[in-house]
């Protein structure tokens, strides 16, 4: 009997434990990172885009090399067209945001992809957009 009791208590002592445990991550405010996934690496030049997540955004900053145009943040969804070259996987935004440990609210919405002669592509096409720490 004392054994199985011994048992018990381990077993409530480690599932205790692995609840209490931080499975997100940091939390408070900080930054989360844009990333482009693209088919057609390097052949496009413009993107618009919409992030969406529980709070209002606090910054936005461009990748290196893009030029910025955005929404007056505030709300829970921002629109922005980034201009310049777009490379697949390159960090194409990074956004300021209340609490990082919120990370997988927030998401990314491709409105359109342009190439340098100004054609629109097709979407879905191969893109995503990936929000990361």
């Amino acid at each position: 009997m004392k054994r199985l009791f011994g048992s018990a208590l381990l077993v409530a002592i480690v599932v205790v434990g692995l609840s209490c445990g931080d499975s997100t991550g940091p939390s408070g405010p900080g930054q989360l990172k844009v990333r482009l996934t693209s088919a057609n690496s390097g052949l496009d030049s413009a993107i618009v885009f919409t992030i969406t997540g529980p709070a209002p955004l606090t910054s936005a900053t461009a990748g290196t090399g893009l030029r910025l145009f955005q929404q007056t943040l505030g709300g829970n969804s921002t629109r922005f067209a980034l201009i310049g070259q777009l490379t697949n996987g390159a960090t194409i935004l990074t956004i300021g945001v209340a609490n990082v440990g919120n990370l997988t609210q927030y998401s990314g919405t491709i409105q359109g992809v342009a190439t340098p002669s100004f054609q629109l592509r097709g979407l879905p096409g191969g893109y995503a957009l990936a929000l990361i720490r």
